[in-house]
């Protein structure tokens, strides 16, 4: 049984990671291939030479991804059938040999600063030379390992105390322990939602009340008119990391803000920013916030229920190239691995994420100017740099977005 699983996993991780490249080359080829030619559709609003500033940061951005994944899924082989998993947890156990659960934690954290430092060169990359040679980055060296530090300080603080809870229950709590576990970690997450807003968020950027008496009296206009109650209209500092601009809602319960980012005030007038600010009501009005929330608990169900099962099959640990059995050991792997096997679902995720764009469009387009979120939408993507002529095949297995093209011809059909 090992041996088929560890064939299975092979060939899993060869095909996905071989699909990746593929997809990613795809969609370099089809970009370039359109660089020279505005879409009819925008050749009014963007002009060539914004179009191909798109295309090069799209397949700058591309050839990153295809580098990353080969160098990901060759550090998923080493960590498990390479041994790499067996020897930090050899090294632990040589100096914790009676302590499964604190030995458990600092393997675990282990794996994941490994695979974070082999990560962090491709964030920096990112940033610091494809950003930056298109203009995007706003962030200093300093700046980027402050919020790093931050970063980490946020996560052991919040993510240890789960971790040994985890680990706690996986030793103590019985044949069970999977659903207790995701009880408290589904708990987890709704305070998470909770408190993000007010106490986290903050830690990393500035936000500011919205100043703009006329456009806050007309937002709080629409939020009345679509029953949205919030906790404030408020300002971030994106502009101290990123040119990019966005706007969101965050929070849960009585918790919840509406937020712009300082860039997309910049650029887009009154009538646009209501405008985008209707598209986010209607995931609100649609509760794909709630839907979403509810898949990732089921997710989340199912997936400890899975491993509450693997955890007592010994062809799961030998079949990935773990010697010795434990509760820590099965969580590690099934963490790394799981992402594998879930990889052929992404398409069917993008496509739901999709269907949940094309709803809040049609929200946006009746209780808002249709016309003038075109044009947002429009100056988003000439700002951001965001391609106008994807790959069909990349787009529909990773988007969760809709293609220009196809978003604007919906809503031109609410201006007609």
């Amino acid at each position: 049984m090992a041996s088929t699983f560890t064939f299975i996993f092979v060939a899993l991780l060869v095909s996905t990671t071989l699909i990746r490249i593929w997809l990613g080359r795809r969609h370099i080829v089809y970009v370039q291939a359109h660089r020279n030619q505005v879409p009819t559709a925008f050749s009014g609003n963007i002009a060539l030479d914004a179009h191909q500033k798109a295309a090069d940061y799209t397949v700058a951005k591309s050839k990153l991804v295809i580098t990353e994944a080969t160098v990901q899924a060759l550090l998923l082989a080493a960590l498990t059938l390479g041994g790499g998993l067996q020897l930090i947890d050899d090294i632990w156990r040589n100096w914790l040999p009676n302590q499964d659960i604190i030995r458990g934690a600092l393997v675990i954290c282990s794996a994941m600063l490994v695979s974070s430092l082999i990560d962090l060169p491709f964030e920096y990359y990112k940033t610091f030379v494809v950003d930056e040679k298109f203009g995007f980055n706003k962030m200093t060296p300093t700046m980027f390992f402050s919020d790093l530090l931050k970063h980490s300080i946020v996560g052991i603080a919040l993510g240890a105390p789960i971790l040994f809870a985890a680990l706690w229950l996986m030793q103590s709590a019985g044949q069970y322990w999977w659903l207790y576990l995701w009880v408290l970690w589904s708990l987890f997450n709704l305070v998470m939602l909770a408190v993000y807003p007010t106490f986290i968020a903050p830690l990393f950027n500035k936000f500011s009340p919205l100043k703009d008496e006329s456009l806050k009296q007309r937002i709080e206009k629409l939020l009345t008119k679509c029953g949205f109650k919030s906790q404030g209209l408020f300002v971030m500092d994106g502009s101290a990391r990123s040119s990019h601009g966005n706007a969101y809602f965050t929070g849960f319960g009585a918790s919840k803000r509406v937020v712009f980012f300082d860039t997309l005030l910049e650029r887009l007038n009154a009538d646009e920013i209501e405008a985008v600010l209707a598209h986010e009501l209607g995931h609100f009005k649609h509760n794909h916030v709630v839907k979403r929330i509810a898949l990732m608990f089921f997710i989340s169900f199912v997936g400890l229920a899975l491993l509450g099962w693997l955890i007592n099959q010994p062809w799961f640990y030998s079949g990935l190239g773990v010697t010795t059995t434990s509760n820590y050991m099965a969580l590690i792997l099934f963490l790394l691995v799981s992402p594998v096997f879930l990889f052929l679902l992404r398409p069917i995720m993008a496509s739901y994420s999709r269907k949940n764009e094309f709803e809040a469009d049609d929200y946006a387009a009746k209780h808002a100017d249709a016309k003038r979120l075109i044009e947002a939408l429009v100056k988003l993507y000439r700002d951001n740099a965001s391609t106008l002529t994807p790959d069909p095949l990349h787009s529909a297995f990773y988007d969760s977005h809709p293609p220009a093209s196809i978003r604007i011809s919906k809503l031109a059909a609410y201006t007609s």
